[in-house]
């Protein structure tokens, strides 16, 4: 499986995941087995205890002061069992209490590092709230699912084992009866229990689905308060939940009829171990001491197969959420660096589009056999349709999209060849929708350099144009801005987001509708300052507005993949053409028509 290989090895099989986490902490997980197993076994010997002293007060029942000193020793044992099975099993306890969130926690950061990797066509495709319900429930079922086999399955099996073979003691036949009736309970409630996993895992997917729904509406609650559809979206999660409730009906139901089958078999068994030992005493082949001890295992058998067969329900829903997990999330990385790939270090910052065709899909190609080359320090402007490659292009700079054939390279070298990380650390982009984290403002503009220090963080603000605003605030750059920036105004965000790129201050800067946000008062004032910040690196600019481009070194404009026109602003006024009019017709205060329109 193609994987990033600065991603961390995820097993694609949700028992092969639960056990590589468990290696991570295979030492305590082998004291809690030896700790559970000495547990179990000390709890299956009671029995065995008890019947002794039975036999022991029947055969003595005359001489009741010599009774205590022949039982001593089983008193003994029957109190050192009791203490063992506390102590080794709350020992266990506490191993589990270190250990069980710090598996979770292992989970999440591994799963979280390796959807880091995913591409941006994946990410886009699904939706964020499900997706992190989904590294939840993963690192929720591998915690439980190993509990479950530790705690639950491990001692059962000790104690079957163990009360097995002291039943034998007693009556062959009975230890025959139970092992063979255990063996063929435990197979078919083995067998009902994994498929049980496809319902939990159809009803994890639904949670899932439901959540990213949910997160989705919440999200844009204010466009749904604004276009009156608060009922509609109440209908259109309520369908998500109906879905979430047939799927959980359907795996609860499932799992009730198995516990139908499991309680029901278990009832008529303990019934007949009863009667038989009954006969079996009445015949003489056993004393009261065995019948009281063999019955006392047999229905400590019964019960434990029983437990045994519940929790096999609960064990395979843990591993249906794995599984959804991964199938959801551990899939092959599109975008990946190349092996033992060097970081790139631009020196002038040209860039090459050579022989480039690219296409979203197959069937369709958005650039065909494109080749263009942007000089160092080159500022160049994008114009054209919607549609019409310009996007695109900075996606393929980004390398968030490889080429299908053809190369895309910066200072001669095959952004393909490096690092990932280092082409976006070489890289400024200011977005049209610019991403804030709901974090402080401080927090926001030092994503881009981490190292920055408080006197320039202001100082990129104050570039920015939004030290005024931020220092009226009542937290000043302390400021919380609420999620993807929602407590800020579409103006304001873009500023953060544009101070952000001061402080990275990279080689290279991309903006795509950088100032589409802004007032003209404010865009003509930062526009001052991406001047200043422009100076000896190479642009690329998406712009709406023609006049925050006209004084770029270039131009280019784009019709379906293909560049039409290229040069300055003055030789495109003075050749007429498509930016000639264009241009024309903002200045008359009218953008449309039969002609190409800027995005």
């Amino acid at each position: 499986m193609q994987r990033s290989p600065h991603a961390p090895y995820l097993p694609t099989t949700p028992f092969r995941f639960a056990l590589h986490f468990a290696g991570r902490f295979r030492g305590w997980y082998a004291l809690m087995l030896a700790l559970e197993v000495s547990a179990a076994t000390s709890s299956i010997l009671m029995p065995y205890t008890i019947g002794q002293m039975v036999k022991i007060v029947t055969q003595a029942a005359s001489n009741i002061p010599a009774v205590w000193s022949v039982l001593a020793v089983p008193f003994a044992a029957f109190v050192a069992l009791n203490l063992g099975e506390v102590v080794f099993s709350r020992l266990a306890g506490s191993c589990r209490i270190y250990v069980a969130p710090r598996i979770r926690i292992t989970v999440t950061k591994d799963v979280f590092a390796y959807l880091q990797y995913h591409s941006h066509r994946f990410i886009n495709n699904n939706f964020a709230g499900a997706l992190a319900h989904k590294i939840s429930e993963m690192s929720h079922g591998v915690s439980m699912a190993l509990s479950v086999a530790i705690f639950d399955f491990l001692p059962i099996l000790v104690k079957l084992a163990v009360s097995s073979a002291l039943l034998s003691f007693v009556s062959g036949e009975l230890a025959l009866f139970v092992l063979v009736w255990s063996v063929i309970f435990l197979s078919v409630s083995f067998r009902l229990a994994r498929k049980a996993q496809f319902y939990a895992r159809l009803h994890s997917t639904a949670r899932s689905e439901t959540t990213g729904k949910l997160v989705d509406s919440v999200t844009n609650l204010s466009s749904v308060r604004l276009f009156s559809r608060l009922g509609f979206e109440q209908d259109y999660i309520n369908g998500f939940l109906n879905i979430e409730i047939k799927t959980g009906t359907r795996s609860m139901g499932y799992m009730e009829k198995i516990q139908w089958f499991q309680f029901s078999g278990a009832m008529l068994l303990k019934i007949g171990i009863v009667f038989i030992g009954v006969l079996l005493w009445r015949d003489g082949h056993i004393d009261v001491a065995a019948f009281v001890m063999g019955i006392s295992l047999a229905l400590l058998i019964i019960s434990e197969v029983r437990n045994l067969g519940r929790r096999l329900l609960e064990f395979f829903e843990f591993i249906g959420n794995i599984a959804n997990g991964v199938h959801a999330i551990v899939r092959p990385h599109e975008i990946i660096d190349a092996p033992n790939a060097p970081a790139l270090k631009i020196a002038k910052g040209e860039i090459e589009f050579r022989d480039l065709s690219f296409g979203y899909t197959p069937d369709r190609n958005v650039f065909e056999h494109l080749n263009l080359t942007i000089k160092p320090g080159q500022r160049v402007g994008l114009v054209g349709f919607s549609g019409s490659g310009k996007s695109s292009l900075l996606n393929l700079v980004l390398r968030l999209y490889d080429p299908q054939q053809g190369a895309i390279l910066i200072d001669g070298v095959d952004i393909r060849d490096v690092t990932q990380d280092s082409l976006h650390s070489q890289i400024s982009l200011i977005p049209q929708d610019p991403g804030l984290f709901h974090r402080s403002l401080a927090e926001n503009i030092r994503y881009g350099r981490l190292e920055a220090d408080d006197a320039e963080i202001i100082e990129a603000a104050k570039s920015a144009h939004v030290h005024e605003f931020i220092s009226e605030m009542p937290e000043s750059y302390a400021s919380l801005v609420g999620e993807r920036g929602v407590k800020l105004s579409g103006g304001q965000r873009q500023r953060i987001a544009i101070a952000r790129v001061f402080a990275k201050a990279a080689p290279i800067l991309i903006m795509d509708e950088a100032t589409s946000s802004l007032d003209s008062l404010t865009e003509q004032a930062i526009q001052d300052s991406l001047n200043v910040i422009m100076k000896g690196r190479t642009v690329i600019v998406v712009a709406h507005r023609l006049s925050t481009i006209a004084h770029l070194d270039r131009i280019l404009v784009f019709d379906r993949g293909r560049i039409v026109e290229d040069g300055s602003h003055h030789e495109l006024i003075a050749r007429g053409g498509a930016y000639a009019r264009l241009w024309n017709r903002q200045v008359d205060g009218f953008i449309g028509g039969d002609g190409i329109a800027a995005e």
